[in-house]
């Protein structure tokens, strides 16, 4: 039975690939936790992912049904909670018919959330937004960006970063003017890497995926920062309890700039023979680009080509004492947890 003396965290979009390692973390530390679910059939399948992560005290964590597109439950879902982890979001996985589709759900999602956490007197949101709402659309940029860029929303971009970039000021600018006593700190996630759980995972992970089963024989010259899943979870927890961390922006990074080709030869080093199909060449920017126009997946890609996005995670490092495992780590985690997948459907 949970101990009600125990401070209590909504984490948000609970089946997640980030929120169930930020659920993992939070059981780990002591917390109750509170997952909301876009239907609660998946209570159970929550639950397992996080007992393989390793966490302990699942007596701990609850679950409530709630959709970012509706009011209902948001009121129930915030009560008695302490503090709010807000990561569901829409991904990028979907082909949208035009950028509202991707847009609106995020922006209104975000201040459904904030504003249920403010009338419920929780401390202090923490907001996973992303590396899409601070490095992208500015094609002169040099050097790593940091807390203080923001993506440019009048460029070409994909609606997901438009959408994440919107989305995270549309909730700094809440606080401004009707948070009250509510606190935010954001965290923007580089390409997230590290184990997977369960069935949902990142986009970047969907690209290890298609290396493994050989179903890209090149590769974009696209140049990424990477971070471990795991680190990405305990950056959540010190944005949310750290007084320094009131009213910030965090990259999670490991400031590691890598092409998709070094993340291919880091798969080829590490996995053997399992990694036989993993490419080894790179493909021209012009067919990609070229690509792009009749293939609506390449889109996003196609914007990047080019694009320094070297990131710093020298502010989290130094105001809040984090400290994220190597890139190639986390990518190896990646590729094992995947092969584990890919060989478990094909038994």
């Amino acid at each position: 039975m949970a101990e009600l003396n125990k401070p209590m965290v909504l984490v948000t979009g609970g089946s997640g690939f980030i929120a169930v390692h930020v659920i993992v973390k939070l059981l780990e530390k002591n917390y109750r936790v509170r997952a909301t679910l876009r239907t609660m059939d998946r209570q159970e399948e929550v639950k397992a992912m996080a007992v393989s992560g390793g966490a302990t005290h699942i007596e701990d964590l609850s679950f409530v049904e709630a959709d970012l597109t509706a009011d209902k439950n948001w009121n129930q879902a915030v009560k008695g909670a302490d503090y709010v982890i807000h990561v569901a979001s829409p991904t990028p996985n979907r082909i949208y018919r035009n950028e509202n589709e991707m847009i609106q759900p995020a922006c209104e999602g975000v201040l459904r959330v904030l504003r249920a956490a403010r009338e419920a007197g929780v401390k202090r949101v923490v907001l996973t937004s992303a590396f899409g709402a601070i490095g992208v659309g500015h094609k002169q940029h040099v050097g790593p960006y940091t807390e203080e860029d923001w993506s440019n929303t009048e460029a070409n971009i994909h609606p997901y970063q438009k959408s994440k970039t919107l989305a995270e000021q549309a909730a700094w600018e809440y606080i401004r003017q009707e948070g009250g006593g509510l606190e935010l700190a954001t965290v923007n996630p580089v390409g997230v890497m590290g184990p997977i759980l369960g069935k949902d995972y990142s986009h970047s992970n969907q690209i290890v995926r298609q290396m493994l089963e050989g179903k890209l024989k090149s590769v974009p010259k696209i140049y990424s920062d990477y971070v471990d899943v795991r680190d990405v979870a305990e950056l959540h927890i010190l944005a949310m309890v750290r007084p320094e961390a009131r009213g910030e922006r965090f990259i999670a990074s490991s400031a590691e700039n890598l092409s998709t080709l070094e993340v291919a030869k880091i798969l080829r080093r590490h996995l053997g023979q399992d990694a036989e199909h993993v490419p080894t060449r790179e493909l021209p920017n012009l067919l990609v680009r070229a690509a792009a126009l009749f293939n609506p997946k390449l889109r996003m890609i196609a914007t990047l080509l080019g694009q320094d996005m070297s990131t710093s995670n020298e502010k989290a490092k130094r105001l809040l004492g984090w400290n994220p495992r190597p890139a190639e780590e986390a990518i190896v985690a990646t590729g094992e947890s995947m092969l584990g997948i890919i060989k478990g459907e094909t038994k």
